[in-house]
């Protein structure tokens, strides 16, 4: 695991300029005309939270969905009927209790696995084996699981298009979005394929995904009111992107545990980061 992150943080040479995390986000006139062309997935429709952010002891009842953070950028998503899934499932973290659902990118290997366990049900990886984009859009008992995909730099600083995906998970009137590896801002598009969402899940190091500044563009532009951190490199890392948070005027708010759980009622009226303890 040490290795891995080693990895991750002596590669920071890869990080992407704005211009050039503008023409990743982009990719190339034939992708564009080939994507536009397709037809996209209905996102979670408007709805407005009203009220202030409560932080409540894990115990899912219908109208609500757990959230563990289990480290780096693995989550433990549940619902009320028992769908499990782990986001970004690999071989160094996972959790506890075993999932009926994964999802993973490639960004490289603390981010996915080849070799799921046998007894996981659902693998859905965020790039197409195949090539082309990967397309998922599956209800598995009460939850939907979508995704948006978007582009990554590749290690020799190119572009490897649709390498990454934005998976969404719709249940309990909440939509979750796990922003992956994600390397650039957002399109209108992209956002139009997101929809309404109510919690991001967001890499916040700082380098190997997009810049700090530019993260928090990216969750602006999403509306989403519950920003969750992840995939940050010791206490500084995520240290940095609070006080920038505070900058921006986000509210900040610390949970004692790194399971909560999540409800339209807890949803805040202001733009709050909500850190859950881990790493």
């Amino acid at each position: 695991m040490r290795s891995q992150l080693l990895v991750c943080i002596a590669s920071t040479f890869l990080f992407a300029s704005p211009a050039a995390a503008q023409t990743l986000a982009k990719g190339s006139p034939a992708l564009q005309l080939s994507e536009a062309k397709k037809t996209k997935p209905e996102g979670c429709p408007p709805l407005l939270s009203s009220l202030p952010p409560r932080i409540i002891p894990a115990a899912i009842k219908r109208d609500q969905l757990g959230l563990k953070f289990i480290g780096h950028s693995t989550f433990m998503i549940e619902s009320p009927l028992g769908v499990r899934v782990a986001t970004d499932f690999n071989d160094s973290v996972q959790p506890a209790r075993m999932p009926n659902v994964i999802t993973m990118n490639r960004a490289h290997s603390t981010h996915f696995t080849h070799n799921p366990p046998p007894e996981i049900k659902h693998v859905l990886r965020g790039w197409d084996p195949k090539g082309g984009a990967a397309a998922h859009d599956v209800t598995i008992r009460d939850m939907r699981i979508r995704n948006v995909v978007t582009n990554l730099r590749d290690w020799s600083g190119g572009t490897d298009y649709r390498g990454n995906s934005i998976f969404v998970f719709e249940a309990s009137l909440l939509c979750v979005a796990h922003l992956g590896h994600l390397h650039h801002e957002l399109t209108r598009e992209h956002l139009k394929q997101l929809g309404r969402i109510d919690v991001a899940l967001v890499p916040v190091d700082g380098s190997m995904t997009l810049n700090r500044e530019a993260m928090l563009r990216v969750v602006r532009s999403m509306g989403a009111p519950l920003v969750v951190p992840m995939h940050f490199f010791g206490s500084w890392s995520l240290e940095e992107f609070i006080a920038l948070a505070k900058e921006k005027k986000f509210d900040i708010r610390v949970s004692r545990t790194p399971e909560i759980v999540l409800s339209r009622q807890m949803l805040p009226r202001k733009p709050t980061v909500l850190v859950l303890p881990g790493h």
